[in-house]
């Protein structure tokens, strides 16, 4: 009897030791944070609209589904974070770290995107319409089926990314860098790309009617079967381009 009194005994011991520990472990992360550091944390379905993360470090931290309407996340390190189907309308991500993010089916529309890092972000079907990325570096990232209506992408890089079927109708992509990326099937008509560079890009089958590529480089891109009724090109580098008709330009 006695042993099983000591035995008792110790495990309410270690239960109340432990139980402090175990209930911080199970505490829900704050809904406004700006500066912190809370990496993995878990903020799955929450609503979370206006918060303040500014400058916060959330690095592989999960919003997936979250509702992130007006949230600041400006200058905030969300590199690996899951922001998949979130809505995250008129956020602001300016100067945020996005390497790697997850932001598939999300909506973003009006966010601000300003020179933040997006290398290698993963977009695939989110609708950004009329969003701000001008500076951002969104090289190497997979945006295929993203809409991007009415965007600023001025400056924007988005060398060797993956576009297919993605929509920049009436988006501004002056000056952006554009360089070995995927175009096919895109949609840019309207869209503005004086002076970019679009040099060993993808644009077959793309949509190019009435689209502004005054002065932009497109020496070795892929023009095949492209629609470009009402295209500007004036001063535009055509050396070496394949043309819709199936020709290569000298």
């Amino acid at each position: 009897m006695s042993q099983f009194v000591q035995r008792f005994g110790l495990i309410v011991l270690l239960a109340l030791l432990s139980g402090p520990v175990a209930l911080a472990q199970e505490a829900e992360p704050p809904a406004s944070c700006p500066g912190c550091s809370l990496p993995e944390a878990q903020y799955k379905r929450q609503n979370l609209a206006g918060a303040d993360f500014s400058k916060a470090v959330l690095t592989g931290a999960i919003f997936h589904r979250a509702v992130l309407t007006g949230a600041d996340f400006a200058g905030a390190n969300l590199a690996e974070a899951n922001l998949n189907k979130t809505s995250a309308t008129q956020a602001d991500f300016t100067g945020a770290d996005l390497t790697n993010v997850l932001f598939y089916e999300s909506d973003g529309g009006k966010a601000h995107f300003d020179r933040a890092i997006m290398r290698g972000a993963k977009m695939q079907g989110a609708r950004v319409f009329g969003a701000i990325f001008d500076g951002a570096d969104m090289s190497e990232a997979f945006l295929m089926g993203t809409r991007f209506d009415g965007a600023s992408l001025k400056g924007t890089v988005l060398e060797r990314s993956n576009m297919t079927d993605a929509v920049f109708s009436q988006a501004n992509l002056e000056g952006a860098r554009l360089a070995n990326s995927g175009l096919l099937n895109a949609r840019l008509r309207g869209t503005n790309l004086r002076n970019a560079d679009l040099s060993g890009a993808d644009l077959y089958r793309a949509d190019l009617t009435d689209a502004d590529l005054t002065g932009a480089n497109l020496s070795g891109a892929r023009l095949s079967l492209a629609h470009t009724n009402g295209a500007i090109f004036d001063g535009a580098d055509l050396t070496g381009t394949y043309m819709p008709d199936g020709s290569l330009h000298d």
